[in-house]
């Protein structure tokens, strides 16, 4: 899953990058409203995290341009004023949750899982498929009730095409999911490599990733 992260503040905005990358996140921070504009005509986000003052202007007017444009994308949003009419007035323009300043990162994590999630229609980090049992949040995966080793870019797919189980998923899209910016030296081909060691992991579970040449990959029970 992919969030783009809107702070001017170095340390905060590289330590919540830092933070969402080791959760299985891939993260593009972006210091002025500008700059999120840019992110935003070039890329998808699963969320935004938005702090409201910015060099350049003020975060809530931001939200509220994007909300006015029907721009649907959670938004949790960084706030140091602790009065409730500021916080109130986050969320009636169009905010979905919010943090004030200073936090806990791990809070941050717990947040945007549930915002993601409630896009998705999903209650709870753990999913339940055939033989596959996989925790979001403890980014941990069992096949048949054993622990599998994998990486948090095979989690972060996995993630990925269960949120879009049945559906074929192109592989610029999945990339764009795994990957920021940051990444710009690392192919779409690199999803080949994950799709295939997620395939060996998933083995005997009743889960298969297909292949649909020229189109992408789709998540589905076997048979």
């Amino acid at each position: 899953m992919r969030i783009l992260i809107v702070e001017d503040t170095p340390d905060v905005a590289e330590a919540a990058s830092a933070s969402l990358g080791r959760a299985g996140f891939a993260c593009d921070i972006a210091a002025t409203l500008a700059d999120a504009r840019a992110c935003i005509d070039i890329t998808g986000y699963a969320a935004i995290v938005l702090d409201l003052n910015l060099p350049d202007g003020s975060g809530r007017d931001f939200l509220r341009e994007r909300r006015r444009a029907g721009d649907l994308i959670p938004v949790l949003v960084l706030t140091a004023q602790f009065s409730v009419e500021d916080r109130v007035g986050a969320l009636d323009e169009g905010a979905d949750d919010y943090l004030v300043k200073p936090f806990d990162l791990r809070e941050l994590e717990a947040r945007l899982r549930a915002l993601i999630r409630r896009e998705a229609g999903r209650a709870e980090n753990r999913i339940a498929l055939a033989g596959l049992d996989f925790d979001a949040g403890a980014q941990s995966l069992r096949v048949n009730g054993a622990a599998v080793t994998a990486t948090r870019r095979e989690l972060a797919l996995l993630n990925l095409l269960i949120a879009n189980r049945g559906r074929i998923m192109p592989k610029d899209r999945l990339f764009d999911g795994l990957f920021g910016f940051e990444n710009a030296d690392v192919g779409t081909n690199t999803i080949e490599l994950y799709v295939a060691r997620l395939r060996k992991k998933l083995a005997g579970s009743g889960v298969s990733i297909e292949t649909h040449r020229g189109l992408g990959y789709r998540l589905d029970l076997d048979g």
